[in-house]
């Protein structure tokens, strides 16, 4: 098997490899960075609950902790105070930990070879391949390396200035500098203990507040869009107010650890395949005002590409189920993106009188919490309810969770009887999970034989893509005996009665990209 080539070796770059070692698919990473990541405090990410997985790393541990809360305070009134569920809860990490969590991890795939100082140059593009050409500088000589890679496909997960972008042709329009947020680590001891929050009516104005790891914070301060210098003595004095008044006047002690200034860009690539080439990341999408998350969405691309390739690498004839990539994700982002060009001008007062009274109307702090707390367009995981793979079953259950939405996560039962949680089954393959009330009482071996169980598990091994049947006591909103799809992204495909097969036979065909599921071979198991 040709391996995938990946170019770049940022969190999205190494995460794709580490997904594509877990469906068995080999992968090049193209590691052109001149060394590892720099130690920033004042470089953070948050993961919300759909890619907190990627938190789970060895490695990671309570350098991600879990929020809390989220608290909205004015003028020191708190207006809005929102509790999390541990299982729904964003974690927060420097964006080096992440790095550095991916870096080990891939280094102890066998499956994953990373070509350290190498940097894509060119590619070209055959009917069963593509070839990378890439440039390394030789140590001693002080020259350049030139090196050919074989692959079955490439994915650029080079960044904003992407090589594989250009050498595609592919435009990135959109906006640069869409807001500018003075930041701040500091070891301090604040009066919410693991909320993040945002406080408005601060002789600073605003302020965005998140924990991370101990009784360590970040502080980001919306910059006037005049794009005026950030002084050392204006970034104290905005630590210093802003302490102040949360402590009745009086600045505490505090450690400041790391200053920056962070800008925020808008932009979205005009295609995200070109044949064997994809696009993910930076290289596709730019995000960040308003609180989205860029490096959450980049996870979110590799949940969504890696089994699709996987399919594509191991069993071939996956063009539409390789399309869908693009369907899905460019469309999920952009929506975004549009979501946040909507709320700028209301929640910043940019948009005359008009924008200032929908703001009014609508609520300017209902609005910024959305980023933080996931939901609306802004801030919600992406639902790809109109995908070029969704399915259509002859009988519909019902649940909480829409189709094309993530997946609760619930406790399961494997079929060796082993206990798990649904969310630590994603990532491989299709998973056909039946809701079965009393299947915690009694010992698999006794149900396994009984009921729908004996003919969803050899169906299961018939189906046009690799699965894994688990069975779960409840599922919010499932009536008992519903089967429920989950991708390996962990986005619900289709929930219909447990003994519907033709349904189930129709949307593993749907998912796989083919449209007579009875004309199709079953999957590789």
């Amino acid at each position: 098997m040709l391996p995938v080539i990946i170019a770049g070796a940022g969190p999205v770059g190494l995460a794709l490899a580490l997904a594509l070692a877990g469906h068995g698919v080999p992968t090049v990473v193209l590691d052109g960075a001149e060394g590892p990541p720099a130690t920033r405090l004042a470089r953070t990410c948050v993961l919300p609950h759909d890619v907190a997985r990627w938190a789970l790393l060895p490695g990671v541990g309570d350098e991600a902790p879990l929020w809390s809360a989220w608290r909205t305070t004015y003028r020191g009134r708190a207006v809005l105070h929102h509790a999390f569920p541990p299982e729904t809860a964003p974690r927060q990490l420097p964006q080096h930990v992440l790095e550095r969590a991916l870096r080990d991890a891939a280094a102890r795939q066998e499956l994953i070879r990373i070509a350290r100082g190498h940097r894509l140059t060119d590619l070209e593009q055959g009917p069963a391949e593509v070839i990378a050409h890439s440039s390394a500088r030789a140590p001693q000589s002080g020259g350049d390396r030139a090196r050919q890679w074989r692959g079955s496909h490439l994915v650029g997960c080079d960044g904003p200035r992407s090589t594989v972008r250009k050498l595609i042709g592919v435009p990135f329009p959109g906006r640069t500098d869409v807001e500018r947020f003075a930041v701040a680590a500091l070891r301090a001891d604040l009066p919410w203990p693991r909320e993040a929050g945002l406080h408005r009516g601060l002789p600073t104005g605003e302020v965005t507040v998140r924990p991370l790891a101990g009784d360590l914070w970040r502080l980001d301060w919306p910059l006037p869009p005049d794009g005026g210098l950030v002084t050392p003595e204006s970034l104290l004095a905005r630590v210093h107010a802003t302490l102040g008044a949360w402590h009745d006047g009086e600045v505490p002690a505090y450690d400041l650890l790391d200053t920056g200034v962070h800008v925020c860009h808008q932009r979205l690539a005009r295609g995200w395949r070109s044949g064997r080439v994809f696009l993910a990341g930076d290289a596709a999408h730019l995000l960040g005002a308003l609180g989205t998350q860029q490096v959450a969405e980049g996870l979110r691309d590799v949940d969504n590409l890696a089994w699709k390739l996987a399919v594509a690498c191991r069993q071939g004839d996956a063009e539409t189920l390789l399309d869908s990539y693009q369907a899905e994700r460019r469309t999920a982002v952009g929506a975004r993106l549009r979501a946040v060009d909507q709320a700028l001008p209301l929640v910043r007062g940019r948009g005359g009188i008009a924008a200032r009274l929908g703001a009014l109307k609508r609520g300017r702090l209902a609005l910024l919490a959305d980023s933080h707390l996931g939901r609306g367009t802004m801030g919600g995981p992406a639902r790809y309810g109109g995908s070029p793979i969704a399915c259509a079953p002859r009988l519909v259950a019902t649940t909480q969770t829409p189709v094309g939405a993530p997946v609760a996560d619930v406790p399961v039962i494997t079929l060796a009887g082993d206990r798990d949680r649904l969310r630590h089954r994603l990532g491989g393959p299709l998973l056909l999970v039946l809701t079965a009330p009393g299947a915690r009482v009694w010992d698999a071996k006794h149900w396994l034989s009984a009921g729908l169980m004996p003919e969803l598990a050899a169906a299961a091994q018939a189906l046009p893509l690799s699965a894994e049947l688990l069975v779960t006591e409840e599922y919010p909103g499932a009536d008992a005996h519903t089967l429920l799809l989950v991708r390996p992204d962990g986005h619900l495909a289709a929930a219909f009665p447990g003994a519907d097969q033709d349904s189930l036979r129709s949307c593993a065909a749907a998912l796989r990209g083919f449209t007579d599921p009875a004309a199709e071979p079953a999957a590789e198991h």
